[in-house]
């Protein structure tokens, strides 16, 4: 999107001139679009799925509210609604990909977060500050029995954490008072559902390894009331003043008994926290002490190239805008009636306005690229500034990182099974016949199913998730081992008549990942006497394809700041 050579005609403030309704919220604020936001909220703190009944009391809604927005979110593809069942969807994943692609800090620095993780053997993450926590952006894990990670997305109170201390390094007066205040209302952090909650009164947060300056607790300090805290929070109080003069932060099994982590500031061009990468380990490989002396120096190594990667790596060109989403909701309007919450859709989409090369915005250039009212981008903003979703400077509006608390923690952990199976159930559906996912295996040599949907017939084909066939003699091995200028490779598919046993006809189709290549393929098998060939790629390779279609665009959602796993 093209930069607006003109300053907007008129100041439009978004808060103080409309009034407020009761509670504080927005006069224009969208209640649609904060009641869906509410249902977004509670299905990623139920990890991805509730009952229609369980959001109902959840949220405090009538059921049919309930309904109406579960119906949008569906349509948007954001949710999938299986009986009395909601699931959050991986195309929901776009919202929380809009503001990372804007942030611009996974694309550039997670190679080097990956690297550091391979060189050392451990965890790596880079976090960014959401107010008074702290917000995860990339993980860089280890596959062990014993696995250290927090989901992309996932929220952890500042205190609790290492990166925690080095962002207070930079709050003021008024962060200081949000924290004491969260602290004295959340004093067990039951609102940080990513970590175990506090089960007794003050603890102790360093082990006998941890190095403790000796700077003591000025009373000039800005955390500091007339109401003394708990002594843990004067000792996150400490751990800033330390973390501000050497540089660097530790938890030492603040989070849960056994994790222990050292964190480094990665400065941008201003000097300013850009996010914080650490080392994370546990404490039968490292104490908190050998941790900082074995690879602090790595770290900081690592931050400096990071640091050197943000300083020297220019602006990206904007990328596409989205499409003209407002026809769009307007046709679904005119499609489904009242169960179509047009401004709830309307106000989602706006969202999707942010992302490579488009960190900030104006009200024009949001209306521009969704094709919205300038009035109905404006309320929008509005009721995502009143929820924490926005922040507006210079009369430009950008995502904050609260937008990876709609859906994008459970849905970081998707795997592409997960991902094929209600496709799977649909093509079955509609083709009467078994439907499967399959991806190689033991170097190509075989084929290993992943996923499966039977059909109700009586003569079926059974084949259960984790079978392994020979690739030569299977339609999906056969997908899966094409090489250029082959006959499946240049036609897009494979069938296999009666190879692999008599009267088994099998046909499949490519599933590939954002880059382009195979990286599983989608089969349906049938008995010979119900197909012909010349039918199997008639009536079922359409079926097949757009099926194929539907799983690598959520796939490609998924798997643009996240890793996939095929199995």
């Amino acid at each position: 999107m093209p930069a607006n050579p003109t300053p907007e005609p008129e100041p439009e403030p978004l808060e103080g001139s409309a009034g407020q309704r009761s509670g504080g919220t927005p006069a224009e604020a969208v209640t649609p679009l904060i009641r869906g936001i509410t249902v977004l909220r509670e299905l990623t703190d139920a990890n991805g799925t509730l009952s229609l009944s369980a959001l109902e009391r959840a949220t405090g809604l009538a059921r049919s509210t309930v309904d109406r927005i579960t119906a949008t979110l569906a349509r948007m593809g954001y949710v999938r609604v299986d009986g009395r069942d909601v699931f959050l969807a991986p195309r929901l994943m776009e919202l929380g990909n809009a503001y990372l692609a804007a942030l611009r800090l996974p694309s550039l620095l997670s190679p080097y977060a990956d690297a550091l993780a391979d060189e050392l053997d451990e965890s790596v993450s880079l976090a960014v500050a959401d107010q008074d926590g702290i917000r995860f952006i990339h993980q860089a894990t280890r596959r062990r029995a014993m696995s250290l990670s927090f989901r992309i997305g996932d929220l952890l109170p500042a205190e609790r954490t290492a990166p925690g201390p080095l962002f207070a390094t930079e709050w003021t007066p008024a962060d200081w008072q949000r924290w004491r205040e969260r602290r004295a209302a959340d004093p067990r952090d039951l609102s940080f559902t990513a970590v175990p909650p506090r089960t007794h009164g003050p603890v102790a947060t360093h082990g006998p390894d941890a190095t403790h300056g000796s700077n003591p607790v000025h009373e000039s300090n800005p955390a500091h009331g007339s109401n003394p805290a708990h002594d843990e929070d004067f000792d996150f109080v400490r751990r800033t003043e330390e973390a501000s003069a050497h540089g660097w932060a530790l938890d030492d099994q603040l989070i849960e008994p056994g994790l222990v982590a050292i964190s480094v500031p990665v400065r941008g061009e201003d000097r300013k926290v850009a996010c914080v990468a650490s080392v994370v380990s546990h404490t039968s490989r490292h104490t908190a002490h050998g941790l900082r002396e074995a690879l602090l120096p790595r770290l900081r190594s690592a931050v400096a190239r990071m640091e050197e990667e943000l300083h020297r790596t220019p602006p990206p060109e904007p990328g596409p805008r989205p499409a003209d989403l407002a026809l769009w909701t307007g046709a679904s309007k005119l499609q489904l009636g009242r169960d179509f919450i047009e401004s709830l859709a309307r106000g989602l989409t706006v969202l999707t306005a942010f992302g490579e090369g488009r960190p900030r915005l104006t009200l024009t250039e949001v209306a521009q690229a969704t094709g919205l009212a300038r009035a109905t981008a404006r309320r929008a903003l509005i009721t995502y500034e009143y929820l924490g979703l926005m922040t507006t400077a210079d009369r430009t509006f950008a995502l904050t990182p609260r937008v990876l608390s709609l859906g994008f923690p459970p849905l970081s952990r998707t795997t592409l099974p997960e991902i094929a199976q209600p496709h799977l159930a649909a093509l079955t559906s509609r083709i009467h016949e078994s439907t499967a996912l399959a991806v190689p295996a033991d170097a190509g040599e075989e084929i290993q199913y992943t996923a499966r949907v039977a059909t109700g017939r009586v003569m079926s084909v059974n084949i259960t998730v984790g079978t392994r066939l020979p690739a030569q003699a299977t339609a999906s091995g056969r997908v899966l081992l094409a090489d250029a200028g082959t006959t499946v490779h240049t036609q897009g598919y494979a069938l296999v008549d009666e190879e692999l046993e008599e009267g088994l006809r099998s046909l499949a189709v490519p599933i590939r990942d954002r880059e382009g290549r195979v990286v599983a393929a989608l089969s349906t098998a049938t008995h010979a006497s119900r197909h012909s060939p010349h039918e199997c790629v008639t009536a079922l390779l359409p079926e097949l394809t757009t099926t194929a279609t539907h799983i690598e665009s959520d796939l490609h959602t998924a798997s643009r700041f996240t890793r996939v796993p095929l199995t």
